[in-house]
């Protein structure tokens, strides 16, 4: 039993001489193992390197490799999904954080292509829930999810635009955020899509243009 206290001891001795004391100051460099890339030669940006002819350390993008970011096209202006604006948030640009200044109207254009966009994506990650119809009566709720909001409701239907897409993004209640598998474009096109479902529903025919209320009534 002596030896053991005393080999006990003399490895105790040698971790804190070596290690040092848990939270001790010490100018000397740590003692590593495995220095996890913690230290790896690479170029500094915007500085001069030998190694390239030019001596340029910052390089130009390799052909036909894939980009980290697309822009969005709003209009003429390419929007870069990294920038404080609308087309990204659902709020107007500059909103501080914990604010609710959301937007009133979807930024991108409507068109056909944006709603066949909408439908489509909203049949694959809406429509489970909400159903086809857009009324909360997907078949999820024959599984016990019985609340689930009917995107005919006066108060949905009231909300700005913006203020939908901060649901798709961020979730509400018991609906998961969509902002990893739905892109910001799509988002836009889903609300194009169900501002059309609840025009289906709550427009009276004389709101139809009146070359076509002829055909609605047969």
């Amino acid at each position: 039993m002596r030896y053991f206290l005393a080999a006990f001891v003399l490895l105790c001795l040698a971790v804190v001489s070596i290690a040092g004391f848990r939270g001790s100051l010490s100018r000397r460099p740590p003692l590593e193992l495995f220095s996890d890339m913690d230290r790896q030669p690479k170029l500094r940006p915007q500085s001069a390197n030998e190694f390239f002819a030019d001596r340029f350390s910052s390089r130009p993008h390799p052909a036909n490799t894939v980009p980290r970011a697309e822009p969005l096209l709003v209009g003429a202006q390419p929007v870069y999904p990294f920038e404080d604006h609308p087309v990204n948030t659902g709020m107007v640009a500059g909103t501080p954080p914990g604010a609710t200044n959301f937007v009133e109207l979807n930024p991108l254009p409507l068109t056909a292509e944006l709603l066949a966009r909408g439908q489509h994506i909203f049949s694959i990650h809406c429509l489970p829930c909400h159903g086809a119809a857009g009324d909360g009566k997907g078949v999820t709720t024959k599984y016990g999810m019985t609340v689930i909001g009917n995107l005919h409701d006066p108060r949905i239907v009231r909300q700005p635009d913006g203020e939908i897409f901060h649901v798709i993004t961020h979730g509400r209640n018991l609906m998961q955020g969509y902002a990893a598998a739905i892109e910001p474009r799509d988002r836009w096109a889903v609300i194009a899509y169900v501002r059309a479902l609840q025009l289906s529903h709550l427009a009276s025919a004389d709101e139809v243009p009146a070359d076509q209320q002829a055909a609605l009534r047969k």
